[in-house]
């Protein structure tokens, strides 16, 4: 049986991995993959798509986002106001109805990803104990590659393991952990931080060298061994953080040291806009940017990523696994929320947030995020996100783009902010503009590296051909907000604007190698504590 073959034709390629930058060339596709032309000039495509004209970049890759599982599901209930007014998605013969809101429903978060440009997402914070239930919403988010990253920060196996002093029972079972609940990466949340506040009747300022009560562990220690196990286990991603003190005034010392606390190991600072005030303690009068500091040490720390978390204005649903944090955001803004405690291993704090221009800190937050884009030298450290929904919507990353790209926009926005942002950041003396490459970087290309996805982010042979062709235009916001054809493994998904097809998607997840001997010993520790039995844990 004879290959088909479909041809992109004359398009104006962005492939940073591949040294691409603007060059104008032909795709060949075949059986969902990027391939050779035929050596056989008899064979013509079955479809020839004409790009000509038109830029063309790897399908989009969000690294951190909450889309699936428990917080999520529990933040759409919480938010039945978020969506009334909200436009819904209508059926079609091809599409589910679905939600919007700051907290879309399955579907129509799948949806409007695809019609974004993006192919992949990976849901951040999954409690190990109810992976199942993200995997069963990953069931119903079509159109997208999807993987999550499983707690493991204030894990009770994790924290005795690291006190007693046995690595290699904290390897294994981060590995179990992993292959048990088909997740991608180890995640820290306030490493020690939610356990600490579960004891210390609700406070929430747990610094790097504070003992968590009844482990006797530090969250420096719970940082660098779990990075050390990461390494070993030689996970295609390395530890995934989210800092103590998130939000809090002064935070940013905080911060320094858990990239000081990670060595010469890789590890990638998630949301890292919420971790970078400087300030007195709880004092916003002090509320300020220290932003350079940070990220002077990153650009001289090549093995250290970050995505951002940007503050976009606007109303829009905080849903975390620190749980601390959801209380204080709750108590700050008297709105209503939402706490959980995941037996034996985490916690989770939602609650609504409206991110206003006026407001001086959350100016500040908008142009701290800015700030990192624009300092940061190497684009390959540091990634696009708004830890959607938290910061804003996944639908804003056109908007950052265009703030990205051009600094009179940029400069204009912040002028609509409260007049003290400038005294307290340096985003008006930052005169650098993204290119397209640039752009291609920090939402495909390094969201892969990063990941170790050896088969996305680029246009390369043997790379899956989920790739988006979008129409050039000056305004930047235009020409992200709406491609003119988005493919998913070789089959056009999104047309102008309309779905055409809903594939399912793959399950990213690792197999990890750890060693077997290590489970008696959790399948013990675990029927001792949990209350499901342990036959029951994880994801079939």
């Amino acid at each position: 049986m004879s290959k088909e073959f479909t041809k992109i034709s004359g398009g104006t390629l962005y492939d940073p991995a591949n040294g691409i930058d603007g060059e104008v060339r032909d795709l060949w596709i075949s059986a969902g993959k990027i391939v050779a032309p035929p050596s056989d000039p008899q064979i013509r495509p079955t479809c020839t798509i004409d790009a000509s004209g038109l830029v063309v970049m790897p399908g989009g890759i969000d690294m951190h986002c909450h889309i699936a599982g428990p917080k999520v599901n529990a933040a759409r209930k919480l938010r039945p106001d978020d969506r009334r007014n909200a436009e819904p998605v209508r059926r079609t013969a091809r599409t589910r109805s679905g939600t919007m809101g700051s907290v879309p429903s399955t579907f129509a978060t799948g949806y409007k990803y695809a019609a974004l440009g993006y192919t992949t997402a990976f849901d951040a914070a999954v409690p190990p104990l109810l992976a199942a239930h993200a995997h069963a919403e990953f069931a119903d988010t079509p159109c997208l590659d999807k993987g999550c990253y499983l707690l493991m920060g204030n894990n009770h196996y994790v924290m005795k393991s690291i006190r007693d002093k046995e690595p290699a029972k904290l390897r294994a079972f981060i590995g179990w952990l992993l292959s048990r609940g088909k997740g991608y990466a180890p995640k820290l949340v306030n490493p020690g931080g939610v356990e600490a506040w579960k004891g210390r009747n609700g406070s929430r300022n747990t610094g790097l060298d504070d003992t968590v009560p009844h482990f006797d562990v530090t969250p420096r220690q719970i940082i660098s061994e779990v990075a050390q196990a990461a390494a070993d286990l030689r996970l295609p991603h390395p530890v995934h953080i989210h800092c103590n003190q998130l939000g809090m005034p002064g935070n940013w010392q905080t911060t320094l040291e858990t990239m000081r606390a990670l060595e010469d190991r890789r590890g990638h600072l998630t949301h890292i806009q919420f971790h970078s005030y400087g300030g007195g303690d709880a004092d916003e009068g002090t509320f300020s940017s220290k932003v350079a500091g940070l990220a002077d040490y990153v650009n001289t720390h090549p093995q250290l990523t970050v995505d951002v978390g940007q503050v976009l204005f606007g109303e829009t649903t905080s849903m975390t696994g620190d749980g601390p944090l959801g209380h204080f955001l709750a108590n700050l803004y008297g709105r209503k929320w939402i706490s959980c405690d995941v037996e034996m291993e985490a916690g989770c704090g939602i609650s609504p947030i409206e991110y206003k221009n006026k407001s001086l800190i959350h100016a500040l937050q908008w142009a701290i995020g800015l700030e990192w884009y624009l300092m940061v030298e190497d684009p390959w450290q540091v990634m696009m996100s708004t830890d959607h929904p938290n910061g804003g919507s996944f639908l804003a990353y056109p908007q950052i783009i265009r703030l990205l790209m051009d600094r009179t926009y940029r400069s204009d926005m912040l002028k609509s902010c409260h007049p003290n942002v400038v005294k307290r950041s340096s985003l008006a003396d930052l005169d650098r503009e993204y290119t397209l490459n640039e752009i291609a970087i920090i939402t495909r290309a390094g969201p892969a590296k990063i990941l170790g996805l050896i088969d996305k982010g680029h246009l390369g042979l043997g790379a899956a051909a989920d790739i988006t062709i979008y129409t050039p235009n000056e305004n930047q916001e235009t020409m992200f907000e709406l491609p003119r054809m988005v493919i998913k493994a070789g089959e056009i998904v999104v047309e102008q604007g309309e779905i055409r097809s809903t594939p399912q998607g793959n399950i990213l997840h690792v197999d990890a190698d750890y060693d077997r001997e290590v489970e008696p010993d959790i399948q013990a520790w675990f029927e001792d504590n949990y209350s499901v039995n342990f036959a029951n844990y994880g994801v079939e």
